[in-house]
């Protein structure tokens, strides 16, 4: 059987390993005329200045340019940023279609079931109401009350409507004492179709994957753009007249004007849009997010279609936080952001080194300077280093651009970033080593977490699994590895791909995969912890602090946002459970206070991810179900069924070493002196 090619229409932030079968680029670039297609003055959407606006760097909307309504989006690429911004896109624009296209079946399979293919806290109740839909529901809006079933709540607010002679929308009360909310139609669409999908779109945004190239000319360092162009070929084939492409892949700087060329004599309109998300956090960055950047041309046609653009975000980003640039400027910022976080993480992980030899607390030294509201306490956390698919990628591709405009200097600035990040995996792991007398022949290291941060189940450039390389090479008898979020079959065969199979448990070799963290541990020389994640930490009971969210009734104005919605069902939910969260113990899977939902599709026999499920005895891994941390390690438990002396290695600054100590651990953390100076 033949090895299928890769996707060129592979997400941006793609999730798993699996191949996609590209689509073919066109040796002819049909006919594209993507000029803005004239404009009805009689239905348009004026995007008003804001004046006191700090954001905006030229005024770029003339407030009597007319907008004609977006009412059709295509996103191309359905993995980290594809999938989650379509589903916020069409959450707050019910009336437009939203569309998903992929050309990897499986993915977009698992996008249409209960098994979507990445993990995001928050995701899942916002593709279910986009996807499938939602039924009308009624709330009491009034802070001071609280049901214990849902469906309580709709009949006692008919029965208050019938009795004062409601209309059916919020009941005739002077306390407005509860809130009808209409059902509303799917508009969020997974489809492998890209012909459809893009011909029938007002915009399109692509969302494909843009890595390092791995060789020719930049290798190391450019950025690979072979998806990139196929994906731009395919658009310009099927694309209508006036469709706005818009950047939402991380491109080098100036790839817009080369898009421009595509078709000499045709002008057509390109956007960079570029996305700000953190895996783990990326629908609060979506829902809240801090700004949105959008570049375009300095022309009238590029305002246009700048403003078209503004007008979906509009519908639930003020207008405040909407940046505008020219187009330029925001492929260039968007490197240079994921550029500045690294290089912070860097900066305090190079401190780390010297707290190490000097007896210094890297994280005082943290909090000293973090106070300095000049700096501020952000991404000063120092550990095993920053891993994910974006910043190394993005700062390799800043020192490529710099060199190729003769700017070495400024190349070789960066290109330390990258270096201090390796030196932090390399100190780490050598510092496990010497702990252990130089040798792990024999011995059984635990390595906890295996996602690159804590609440995702992405492993791209993950520090666990590069550490784990270098650990393989000194002949453990054992390498266990335990994730809460990652799929254990995934796991093994990102091991056995980089290493290769030969290494793992079921092929003899000595890396074993557990569902189970004390399986893990057990008869463990050392536990390595490389994730962040909260089960993960031992904070002492009396230094819980449980966080309560404020109920955000009642609701004012003529009917409550999706904002507004989602507010209100993570206040019922958590006040649901917040009892089981407070004490870190296992809460049921999400529920729907609101009674909201749709069924969620039902998936055929042999789903293949739900015999996954029951193979792996556990559900979801990092799709299906909301990760509530789970109740904390119960480290004297991992102490009494490890081997003496019972090292620790906390990679990631989670552990209270005093009480790690107390309990008899020997315990080893970044940017503290080492026992054994």
């Amino acid at each position: 059987m033949s090895t299928p090619s890769p996707s060129v229409v592979d997400s941006e932030e793609s999730v798993t390993l699996d191949d996609s079968i590209g689509p073919p680029t066109p040796t002819d670039s049909s006919s594209f005329s993507p000029e803005l297609r004239p404009r009805d003055d009689s239905a348009y959407t004026p995007i008003k200045p804001q004046s006191n606006s700090k954001f905006l760097s030229f005024p770029l909307f003339d407030i009597t340019t007319p907008v004609t309504p977006v009412r059709n989006i295509c996103c191309i690429g359905a993995g980290f940023v594809g999938g989650p911004t379509a589903a916020v896109i069409a959450l707050h624009n019910p009336h437009i279609r939203v569309t998903v296209v992929d050309r990897d079946e499986k993915r977009i399979r698992r996008w249409n079931s209960k098994h979507p293919p990445i993990y995001e806290p928050g995701l899942n109740d916002i593709l279910r109401i986009a996807r499938d839909g939602s039924r009308e529901f009624t709330f009491h809006n009034d802070s001071t009350r609280f049901w214990g079933a849902s469906n309580s709540a709709s009949d006692e607010c008919n029965a208050m409507s019938n009795n004062s002679g409601g209309l059916g929308g919020q009941c005739q009360s002077k306390k407005r004492a509860c809130i009808r909310v209409a059902a509303r139609n799917p508009n969020l669409v997974f489809t492998t179709d890209l012909a459809k999908s893009i011909g029938e779109a007002d915009v399109v945004l692509i969302a494909v994957n843009t890595p390092t190239k791995r060789r020719g000319r930049g290798a190391g360092s450019a950025t690979d753009m072979t998806a990139f162009e196929a994906v731009t070929a395919i658009v310009a084939q099927h694309a209508r007249p006036g469709t706005i492409i818009v950047e939402k892949s991380t491109v080098p700087c100036m790839t817009a004007r080369l898009l421009a060329l595509y078709r000499p004599g045709v002008p057509f309109e390109v956007l960079s849009n570029p996305e700000f998300l953190a895996a783990g956090t990326a629908m609060k960055d979506l829902l809240h997010a801090d700004r949105i950047l959008i570049g375009s041309s300095n022309t009238p046609s590029g305002h246009r279609a700048a403003a078209a653009l503004a007008s979906v975000y509009a519908s639930w980003i003020p207008q405040s936080r909407i940046i505008t640039t020219n187009v330029f400027s925001s492929e260039l910022a968007k490197l240079v952001a994921n550029a500045t976080l690294a290089q912070r993480i860097s900066s305090i992980n190079s401190i780390a080194a010297v707290c190490d030899a000097t007896g210094a607390d890297v994280d005082e030294v943290a909090e000293a300077i973090g106070a300095d509201p000049r700096i501020g306490s952000k991404f000063l956390k120092a550990g095993i280093g920053f891993g994910g698919s974006c910043f190394k990628k993005d700062v390799l591709s800043l020192v490529y651009l710099a060199e190729t405009l003769g700017l070495p200097e400024v190349a070789d600035y960066w290109r330390v970033v990258i270096r201090m990040n390796d030196f932090a995996r390399t100190r780490f792991t050598s510092r496990v080593i010497s702990c252990l007398n130089n040798t792990l022949a024999g011995k059984k290291l635990t390595v906890l977490g295996y996602a690159f941060k804590k609440d995702t189940n992405d492993t791209r450039e993950s520090p666990a699994l590069h550490m784990a390389q270098t650990l393989l090479e000194e002949g453990p008898k054992e390498v266990a590895v335990f994730d809460p979020l990652c799929n254990p079959a995934q796991i093994m065969d990102e091991i056995g791909c980089l290493v290769g199979p030969s290494v793992l448990e079921k092929n003899g070799g000595p890396v074993a995969v557990y569902t189970d963290v004390y399986a893990a541990c057990r008869g463990s020389d050392a536990v390595l912890i490389t994730t962040e994640f909260e089960e993960f930490k031992n904070v002492p009971v009396e230094a819980k602090v449980t966080t309560t969210m404020a109920d955000p009734r009642p609701f004012h104005g003529d009917e409550p946002s999706e904002s507004d919605l989602l507010s209100l069902h993570s206040y019922l939910f958590q006040s649901r459970t917040g009892a089981a969260i407070a004490a870190q113990d296992v809460v049921p899977d999400a529920e729907d206070p609101l009674d909201r939902f749709q069924p969620t599709p039902s998936c055929p026999e042999d789903c293949p991810d739900c015999k996954a499920e029951k193979l792996i005895g556990a559900k979801g891994y990092g799709a299906t179900m909301e990760h509530t941390p789970k109740r904390r390690l119960d480290w004297r438990k991992i102490y009494y069924h490890m081997n003496r002396p019972q090292w620790v290695f906390d990679g990631r600054g989670v552990l209270d070493i005093a009480a790690m100590e107390k309990i008899g651990f020997h315990v080893e953390s970044v940017g503290r002196q080492s026992r054994l100076s």
